[in-house]
């Protein structure tokens, strides 16, 4: 452990040494427990209760994100919410496996297909490509998750939106230290320091993260910081959000075949350590967003940021393969800048008890990468293979409304034109000439309606079209000839749902929805020979499901919480792919999605001793891992125990908790790579396991 590491270890429990009578806790009469309005605004773009909108969203608020868990990767909270899995690779150089609704599920390394958004500004490239990484959810005050049509109003993403948000500095200056230690070599420490100035708010947070992984040649160091500050500005108040994330020489173990996973499932595949596979990450991130009030009904909203992203990838690719002439090397540097601004009007019209919400604006976005790769000779960087400039830009135009217009009935609207353009211009033509350009344009409508059928129950319909670019690794190659990808066209969907929110009192709430999507020109993994991964739309894709979601306060200090769903994804009309070809029948299931998931806890809280104790379910269907359905991950249930303790001083509060996750020290597959050409299908999860941690709070 290197100095730094020490440092952010020794804090948290510096903190708590220095707490005078830390752990004599105050006793405080209990309240009853009650469910707050789950406030949310990633479907109006302002603040609504999730109860009155005709949309499929939740919001995990802060003290799920941060109770009892490492706060590193978004499978920790959201596995909470039905409709998306985010499944931990146990991989940090491939990133978080991210679906929504069966979106997102044929990447084999980042996310696709769902934008990810932090404070305002965009995660999500304008290709549609992301990274989960720069997220820190040590400092988040909540997460929404939005599934369905209107996550169309966000532009090139079909399955959903996941948002998350900065808290603001607490009234009172305070510094936090925590540190946290489990198995596998895993410890990460941070420190937090926020507070309010006059006018001026602000919050910092700074983190080290590190694992030996659960698998051989899997370690990882991850160092985040996140910065967010708010301040008046003229009619209004500017804030700005800066983030930096630095992730070097992140070892890849590979996935497995089945015969590999049955042998020794914390192997890597041997090819991992012949080329030395890994990956560095480093980004660099700020952001403005300036909100303006224009009298008391109007609202200006304007945003910009700006980044760098470097990341450079060694993979394992056979040397007589990378010296085939139409071979990129297996060496990938790639060099991204990226910027992008927006600018929103909202105007509110009140009529007496109808008011109508309106709001209009415009995206732009771009990126410009440049991309080279190099011979990989048993992990040294050598002979220069690709050397090319890339950049995609999105022009984005797009209303909605929302209009209460009877008193039992309210409707939510809108609607966003979308011009996604790439262009690619070679360098290294030696190998043919891949340069190119494409642009794809889709204006997107959708529109639900919301009544209410009782005090406590709403029901709603909703309908919306949605679209889905190829991303720029997706179009950079063809099966046959060099330039871009021009027959891969983006997939486009109709997406319907309908669905029930219930209120039952003040102590529980229940979601449920029931949705189809019928998709046109599904991107699918076509060939993959020599690192030259190309891909081709499938024709038509269905897919049918189920969420449900409960919380609840049960009384005597429990409370539970369970999300469900069911989704039948698959392909509704035969196609062939592959060289030579192979047929995928109509009915096949889609590769990497569960035919199930299911998430349960029970928590009991002591009432005046600040002590808690939980127990967690988890379960998955079948996962197959290719479009020919010819294999598959079997079906897993894992538990998980954790327990923690919370002492308030004065101006100290200390948090301690330990978790043991896998309880019944089950083998299983938690995720799986689709189509791997190698057959190594299989990222096996960890047995048993454990972490312990602790946060010591001071105001000043």
């Amino acid at each position: 452990m290197n100095l730094t590491a020490s440092l952010y270890v020794l804090s948290g429990y510096a903190l708590a040494a220095l707490a005078p009578d830390a752990f004599a806790q105050e006793s405080k009469p209990a309240a009853a427990p009650v469910l707050l309005p789950e406030v949310v605004t990633s479907a109006t773009r302002s603040a609504r209760d999730s109860f009155d909108l005709p949309v499929a969203i939740d919001s995990v608020d802060k003290s799920v994100i941060r109770e009892d868990r490492l706060q590193v990767n978004l499978s920790e909270s959201l596995n909470r919410v039905p409709g998306i899995s985010i499944l931990n690779r146990q991989n940090y150089a491939q990133d978080l496996q991210i679906s929504s609704r069966g979106f997102g599920a044929r990447s084999a390394f980042g996310v696709r297909g769902i934008r990810l958004i932090a404070d305002g500004i965009p995660a999500t490239l304008p290709d549609g490509s992301a990274q989960a990484s720069s997220f820190d959810l040590n400092s988040a005050e909540r997460i929404e998750v939005m599934r369905g049509p209107f996550s169309s109003l966000y532009g090139n993403a079909s399955g959903g939106v996941i948002q998350l948000f900065t808290a603001d500095g607490p009234p009172e200056p305070t510094l936090s230290g925590s540190t946290f230690g489990g198995s596998y070599g895993t410890y990460k420490g941070g420190l937090q320091f926020g507070g309010q100035d006059g006018r001026f708010n602000y919050m910092f947070d700074t983190s080290r993260f590190h694992s030996d992984g659960y698998r051989d040649h899997s370690t990882v160091t991850r160092d985040l910081s996140n910065a967010k500050f708010k301040m008046p500005a003229p009619g209004g108040q500017l804030t700005m959000v800066v983030n930096a994330v630095d992730q070097p020489e992140t070892q890849d173990p590979l996935g497995l075949t089945r015969a590999q996973v049955i042998a020794n499932p914390r192997q890597a595949d041997p090819s991992a350590r012949l080329f030395n596979t890994r990956k560095s990450v480093r980004q660099n991130q700020v952001g403005l967003v300036y909100d303006m009030n224009l009298g008391s009904a109007d609202k200006i909203q304007a945003r910009t940021y700006l980044g760098d992203r470097q990341v450079t990838q060694f993979q394992a690719i056979p040397l007589a393969a990378q010296l085939v002439a139409t071979s990129s090397g297996a060496v990938v540097d790639q060099d991204f800048g990226y910027e992008g601004l927006g600018v929103r009007w909202t105007h509110t019209l009140s009529d007496g008890d109808r008011p109508l919400n309106f709001s209009a604006g415009v995206d732009y976005d771009r990126m410009a990468q440049h991309r080279k790769g190099y011979l990989n000779n048993n992990g040294i960087q050598g002979t220069l293979k690709r050397d090319e400039k890339n950049t995609v830009t999105n022009s984005d135009l797009y209303g909605q409304f929302e209009w209460k217009f009877a008193p039992r009935w309210s409707t939510t609207a809108g609607l966003r034109y979308s011009n996604v353009r790439f262009n690619s211009n070679d360098y290294f033509v030696s190998n043919g000439n891949d340069s190119g350009a494409v642009s794809y344009a889709k204006t997107t409508p959708v529109a639900g309606v919301l009544f209410n059928l009782a005090q406590s129950w709403n029901v709603y319909a909703n309908i919306g079209r949605g679209f889905e670019t190829p991303t720029l690794i997706e179009l950079a190659y063809r099966n046959t000839g060099t330039g871009l990808n021009f027959a891969l066209q983006p997939s486009t969907s109709l997406s319907r749902e309908i669905g029930v929110k219930g209120k039952l009192g003040k102590a529980a709430r229940v979601n449920l929805t029931l949705f189809q999507v019928n998709t046109d020109n599904e991107i699918v993994v076509d060939t993959s020979v020599g690192g030259r991964t190309t891909y081709k739309n499938a024709p038509k894709t269905d897919r049918k499901g189920i969420e449900l979601s409960v919380e609840s306060y049960l009384g005597a200090g429990f409370e539970a919480a369970l999300a469900y769903t069911w989704l039948n994804a698959g392909f509704s009309q035969p196609f062939t792919s592959g060289t030579p070809a192979v047929s995928v029948a109509s009915g096949n299931r889609l590769p990497g999605v569960p035919l199930y998931t299911i998430y349960g806890e029970v928590v009991w809280r002591h009432a005046t001793s600040g002590f808690h104790a939980a127990a967690e379910v988890r379960s998955s269907g079948k996962v197959y891992v290719n479009d020919q359905n010819s294999a598959f991950a079997d079906p897993y249930t894992i538990g998980n125990m954790r327990a923690g303790f919370e002492q308030r001083s004065g101006k100290w509060r200390v948090t301690e908790f330990a978790r043991i996750d896998n309880i019944t020290n089950r083998q299983y597959v938690g995720s799986v790579i689709v189509a791997d050409s190698n057959l190594r299908f299989y990222e096996p999860s960890p047995t048993r396991n454990y972490l312990v941690g602790v946060n010591a709070q001071l105001q000043f």
